[in-house]
């Protein structure tokens, strides 16, 4: 799996890992043209024409792009099937597939499915899928508008005869919701929801989502979104009423694929969006996520969450590290340019941050699109790194002080026989060396959390603050053990 992904460092708290870049997932199959004669019904001794049935499509193999072909002319084609730091220094480089609008890879965590960022950073010529999308929004709309008007001219000529044509109000008062349905809620967190246009110095871009922080004009989104431009780039801050502000970094921490801008000129009566409690959210509960979705600012999606404590690893496809989270993974339709918006709760409250998506196979393309798999950044974890970033500028890392392997399937986080650079895998004066672990145990629980693999670990540990004791788990010559450990910390650059 993997996700935002739109991130990362090198060998994780001492650990590494790579993760595959994710491709978009294709359109609806072609539909007929309107107003198509249909066949005429065969005659009675005529021998019915079975339709031709594709091949079953595998997702480790097939395509994302790829339509199966149509059985008959006169049959409508069949829709495509869609398909941590144990220690540092941190991950190798991954390429994501991020939530954000832009090209490059996403995040990816395990085949045949890969995670893809939604959001991931692009080059201004990526612009053709929003283009694309937009072309097709204006051709829809002109079918819509012939047909509207034809419905307007039948109801002028029944008024002739006597009929009377009833109008909707155009008062907005009328268009009022209960607080408590997905109209009332999206209507009071719409104003709070900012699309972020990226432009870096050297032409790379895209488009991605964030959300007021606070009153001071804090914008809280991923870093992927932001990085392209982070340096010498220029960042454009939209709201839902359509006026735009300048931006400028405060802080990015690569590894939580977190980052905070600053508004240049905030307008006053800014009003940050309502943060919850993601230890509290339960398998089942709604979501509503809002972002921009190829460039469609403001588009409201909803859903429930499908799992919680989703290892998810990612990279921002620079050649950067890699992020890790323990994410909140749900069905609500998430696409490139969704990266750093809000997933919010029924109640309207921030639960986590949209990130990273998974898709099913690979075109060689770099964009991805929903097939019901969203991960998001849990907000307990985003609030910290948020708050640290507007207090320092630079993210903290909780580390183990353990370098473990980066393999999926090893049963557990297996600590590895040397750090980087040769050196010790377990230092002595390090949390993990203090707790007695050595070379070659492999870790698989961290407090009641199960590990299969030291992404997994690496996520979990990034869920706390340096300082925070837990307990491990783990296996040596056969003997399962614990041990009590201090987190400790490392300060990262970004």
């Amino acid at each position: 799996m993997s996700t935002e992904n739109e991130g990362n460092e090198g060998t994780a708290a001492e650990a590494a890992s790579s993760v595959p870049s994710a491709p978009p997932v294709p359109a609806d199959a072609p539909q007929g043209p309107p107003g198509s004669t249909p066949p005429a019904p065969p005659q009675p001794d005529a021998t019915a024409v079975q339709p031709q049935v594709s091949p079953a499509y595998d997702p480790a193999t097939t395509p994302m792009a790829q339509v199966p072909a149509a059985p008959q002319p006169q049959s409508p084609p069949p829709a495509p099937q869609s398909a941590a730091d144990a220690g540092w220094p941190p991950p190798p480089p991954a390429v994501p597939a991020y939530a954000h609008g832009a090209q490059g890879g996403g995040p990816v965590w395990g085949p045949p499915g890969q995670l893809q960022a939604p959001g991931a950073p692009r080059k201004r010529g990526a612009g053709g899928l929003v283009a694309a999308v937009v072309v097709a929004a204006l051709v829809a709309g002109g079918i819509g508008g012939a047909l509207g008007y034809w419905a307007a001219d039948s109801n002028d000529s029944s008024n002739s005869s006597g009929s009377t044509t009833i109008t909707a109000s155009a008062n907005p008062q009328d268009l009022k919701r209960d607080p408590g349905t997905v109209a009332g809620v999206a209507a009071k967190a719409l104003p709070s929801v900012v699309t972020i246009d990226a432009q870096g110095g050297d032409g790379e871009g895209g488009t991605g989502t964030g959300f007021v922080y606070d009153k001071e004009g804090h914008i809280l989104t991923n870093n992927h979104v932001v990085a392209s431009a982070a340096e010498n780039g220029q960042l454009t801050v939209t709201f839902s009423n359509g006026k735009k502000y300048g931006a400028e970094v405060i802080g990015r921490a690569e590894g939580y694929d977190v980052a905070v801008l600053k508004l240049k000129n905030p307008p006053q009566g800014l009003t940050p969006l309502e943060l919850g409690n993601s230890d509290q959210v339960a398998v089942g509960d709604s979501t509503i996520a809002i972002g921009a979705p190829f460039g469609l600012s403001n588009t409201v999606t909803t859903g429930i969450i499908s799992a919680k404590n989703r290892p998810v690893a990612s990279g921002d496809g620079s050649g950067g590290s890699n992020s890790y989270m323990s994410a909140l993974q749900t069905d609500a339709s998430i696409n490139p340019g969704n990266s750093g918006g809000p997933l919010l709760s029924a109640g309207g409250a921030v639960i986590g941050i949209n990130s990273a998506i998974q898709s099913t196979g690979s075109t060689g393309q770099s964009q991805a699109g929903s097939i019901g798999l969203g991960f998001a950044i849990p907000i307990n974890q985003a609030k910290n790194v948020a708050q640290q970033l507007i207090k320092t500028g630079r993210p903290v890392y909780p580390v183990i002080g353990a370098t473990v392997t980066m393999d999926e399937k090893t049963g557990g986080a297996v600590i590895s026989d040397q750090g980087t650079g040769g050196t010790d895998a377990v230092p002595k004066d390090s949390p993990a060396g203090r707790a007695g672990l050595k070379p070659g145990d492999i870790i698989t629980k961290f407090n009641d959390t199960v590990v299969d693999s030291g992404p997994t670990l690496i996520g979990e540990i990034w869920t706390h603050k340096p300082g925070d004791k837990v307990t491990l788990t783990y296996k040596r010559g056969g003997k399962t053990s614990t041990a009590e450990v201090t987190l400790g910390e490392r300060k990262g650059d970004s």
